[in-house]
């Protein structure tokens, strides 16, 4: 009779040889604090360019829902 193995033997079985035992969990490391990867200052946000841009296509989109609410109205 075959018994089925145990992926987590019991402490008991095995001599504490001051390492970590089976079943027990290892500390992890700390990869996630802020001072990992090389240092990038850190930038103002976006450029000029792009915020005009994004402010002209707001703007031309807002003119043209008005223009159509306008029309609407006025049919």
């Amino acid at each position: 009779m075959t018994r089925p193995s145990n992926p987590d033997p019991d402490p008991r079985d095995f001599p504490d040889s001051g390492t970590t035992r089976p079943g027990e969990t290892p500390p992890a490391e700390s990869g996630t604090s802020t001072g990992t990867g090389p240092y990038r200052p850190l930038r103002r946000g976006w450029g000029r360019g792009p915020l005009v841009l994004l402010w002209v296509l707001v703007v031309v989109c807002a003119l043209f829902f008005l223009v159509y609410a306008i029309i609407l109205a006025t049919d």
